[in-house]
């Protein structure tokens, strides 16, 4: 795994003594092990320990910057993965926990599960180019429950400088760091939990960043006779207004839908210059079990001359945090953490992430390498006299 060697070298410096740093590369490496399950008894095991103590001490007591090493893997995944027009991606996930201990559990909705479940939110932003894409920061969601119960916060660890925050402001907090941190990205997405907030598409635009945001049918939606729902407008799109395209490959090839895209007059007071906005439309290939095509609707917001192929491909990119959490979750142990503590969290968090981005990297210099280790062959044989 010199590539992993790689990757700690950048990180090393967070970690303040030898033991921690050293358990910190142990526990990444059992993360990407072939294991079960991936928590303080098997990663212990996997590193040769007689208990998860050491295991859990770097979670729970250990000095690192679990902070430090996030900027890290983000700057680690921009150097293999950047490119000037990336899409910045921000989603929730749920982490199902038994109990009423661990920070910010609650009974609330888990996209996950598909219902409300004791469970723990975490709210991340990804990065995505043509080159790959993988996870470069996480915020867990703390409810009003938690945070208007400072002695439960201070069982679980909870700073006290902690103040309740929408998983839409966790989510602009996140992307104000990657484009502080000048994460090359032209674009955001994010689905309609997200994307049919005002204020947060406010905020992309005042970071003159272009979006392509999913909202619900009911969205009010500005036309030149005054104001409509987004569903009702793509109701009377006529019929030549759709295109097949495909929005990117998925697992079983392209991802085929019908797109329609409308142009929208725009606001005067807060457009910013020199762009536009758009409604887009996208629509099942084939009809529900109710005879109704499926459609979603998107509005977006990008300089003049940003072309309907442009939002599409935006479009889909939002499924590349969805692969990012199934990948994440199945090879890394990201929800496989046994942990209460708000620290904890996102320590274990960040540490998957680690892994996660080391997968990532892999899978986009393995084909270079092998390419030149080809390249290199051919030419040994060219180049030299065989006795036969």
């Amino acid at each position: 795994m010199a590539g992993l060697e790689e990757l700690f070298g950048q990180v090393a410096g967070r970690f303040y003594r030898v033991e921690p740093r050293r358990r910190a590369r142990a526990y990444v490496r059992g993360l990407l092990a072939p294991l079960a399950g991936k928590n303080g008894w098997t990663l212990a095991e996997a590193a040769g320990d007689l208990t998860p103590d050491g295991m859990q001490r770097l979670l729970n007591a250990a000095a690192w910057d679990a902070d430090g090493v996030r900027d890290d893997l983000r700057d680690y995944a921009v150097s293999h993965l950047g490119e000037r027009d990336g899409v910045l991606i921000v989603d929730e996930t749920g982490f199902l926990k038994k109990g009423c201990k661990s920070a910010g559990v609650q009974r609330q909705y888990s996209g996950t599960a598909g219902r409300i479940e004791n469970c723990q939110v975490g709210v991340f932003c990804a990065y995505a180019t043509t080159k790959g894409r993988t996870l470069i920061d996480r915020e867990l969601y703390l409810p009003k429950s938690w945070i208007t119960d400072r002695a439960r916060c201070r069982e679980a660890a909870v700073p006290e400088e902690i103040e309740f925050a929408t998983k839409q402001v966790l989510a602009r907090r996140m992307l104000a760091r990657a484009l502080n941190a000048g994460v090359p990205a032209a674009w955001a997405t994010a689905d309609e939990a997200y994307g049919g907030d005002s204020k947060f598409r406010s905020w992309l635009e005042d970071q003159r960043i272009g979006y392509v945001v999913a909202v619900p049918g009911n969205q009010t939606i500005p036309a030149v006779a005054g104001t409509s729902r987004a569903d009702v407008l793509v109701a009377h799109a006529p019929d030549d207004a759709w295109k097949r395209r495909s929005c990117g490959d998925g697992a079983k090839g392209p991802r085929l839908f019908d797109w329609a895209v409308a142009e929208l007059p725009a606001y005067p007071d807060t457009t910013p210059p020199g762009w536009g906005r758009w409604l887009l439309a996208r629509r099942s290939l084939t009809r529900n079990s109710k005879g109704d095509y499926e459609i979603a609707y998107y509005l977006c917001c990008a300089p003049t001359g940003t072309t309907d192929e442009d939002l599409i491909r935006v479009a889909g990119a939002r499924w590349a945090i969805e692969d990012c959490f199934q990948t994440a979750k199945t090879e890394v142990g990201l929800d496989h953490y046994q942990v209460r503590r708000y620290d904890a969290w996102y320590r274990h968090i960040t540490l998957a992430m680690l892994a996660h981005t080391y997968l990532a990297i892999t899978a986009v210099i393995a084909p270079k390498a092998l390419a030149t280790a080809s390249s290199q062959s051919r030419w040994a044989r060219s180049s030299v006299s065989w006795h036969t």
